[in-house]
């Protein structure tokens, strides 16, 4: 637990904003603890496994997890027609989504909604 206030409070202090709105405070928890069980403690469990791997059997991709910082701004695409309405959108980059595809979530920035 109080792992992952720290892990918070120093995500906090990088962050620029002066206010975060509540799903961005729930999606900062889940990224804590997502990288938390990402990588192997000194008292391990396991030989080779990472706490991840051992509870959903997920692995890592070190090429595909790691392209994006939590509350980095992003551009990202939408749907659209031939029109001239803006085709992406502004965007906080949350955490990897943990899939295979090595998808990111982000909160857009108009409807303060996670979006894959």
């Amino acid at each position: 637990m109080h792992t992952v206030k720290e892990t918070v409070r120093a995500i906090v202090t990088k962050l620029t904003f002066e206010k975060y709105p509540p799903q961005m405070i729930v999606e900062m928890k889940y990224n804590c603890v997502f990288w938390l069980y990402s990588f192997s403690h000194w008292d391990r469990v396991h030989e080779t496994l990472i706490p991840m791997t051992i509870m959903t059997g997920q692995r890592i991709r070190s090429d595909k997890s790691f392209i994006f910082e939590f509350g980095a701004y992003i551009q990202i695409h939408e749907k659209h027609n031939n029109s001239m309405q803006p085709k992406t959108s502004g965007a906080i980059a949350l955490k990897p989504s943990g899939n295979k595809q090595s998808k990111h979530y982000f909160l857009c920035i108009h409807t303060v909604n996670r979006v894959l």
